[in-house]
């Protein structure tokens, strides 16, 4: 579904990844772990095409992402749920849910997509005419998936998506997230919580400073002992 290449992204001169190769599967749930500098957010970004690669080769069902301009990712469906969740604070829940499907096809069906977001996240009926920026971060970051759900993507790209919140709504996430893929949903998982992504993922790769340096299904690299050592405490 997804094949990346040798892969090269920089900031100005300053490198930030280089020679990054990694394959998503068609209805896989893929997480990419690694510490803070990594360059996990840079790789989610310049997938959904909010960064330019400057080498290598990015194939989404077929299609090399390299030659689209950054708006036309979406309708090539890939959407993304960025770190911080980026919502519209002062427009309301429904509004910034709605945002997420003003492509033609998505808006078609933007009835059947919102029930379905909200049977995903009951909490945020009662809170659609709210404004996104009264909610607690745990109902952001619903908004946020949910917004990017509203594209009815093929591919979810999640950025972080535990950041700054309190186990429980983890937890909570986390079992939303599941729900997704089961569906049918390909999702690319971007996390610091490796416990937590590992348990959920089908397959991960690790990403340090700028390059793939082990992957394999999360049950072998959850018995390596240096991905024990450097990310579970053990």
């Amino acid at each position: 579904m997804l094949e990346v290449k040798d892969l090269q992204v920089a900031y100005g001169a300053a490198p930030a990844l280089w020679g990054v190769s990694f394959t998503l599967r068609p209805r896989e749930l893929l997480c990419i772990v690694g510490p803070n500098g990594a360059g996990k957010t840079t790789l989610v970004n310049t997938l959904a095409g909010m960064l330019r690669a400057r080498g290598g080769q990015m194939v989404f069902e077929g299609r090399e992402l390299r030659t689209l301009p950054p708006h036309a990712f979406c309708e090539a469906g890939i959407a993304v749920v960025p770190e911080g969740r980026r919502l519209f604070t002062t427009l309301s829940v429904r509004e910034n849910l709605e945002i997420g499907s003003l492509l033609p096809a998505a808006k078609a069906q933007r009835r059947q997509t919102l029930d379905a977001v909200l049977a995903l996240f009951p909490a945020l009926e009662a809170k659609l005419e709210q404004a996104a920026g009264e909610l607690s971060g745990g109902q952001q970051q619903m908004v946020a998936i949910g917004r990017a759900l509203m594209a009815r993507p093929r591919l979810l790209l999640l950025d972080e998506p535990s950041l700054g919140l309190s186990p429980l709504i983890v937890g909570e996430m986390f079992n939303a997230i599941g729900r997704v893929h089961r569906e049918g949903t390909a999702i690319l998982l971007v996390e610091q919580n490796v416990a937590t992504a590992l348990r959920v993922a089908d397959r991960a790769y690790v990403l340090e400073e700028g390059r793939m340096v082990a992957e394999g299904t999360s049950d072998e690299l959850m018995q390596r002992d240096e991905v024990r050592r450097a990310y579970l405490g053990v």
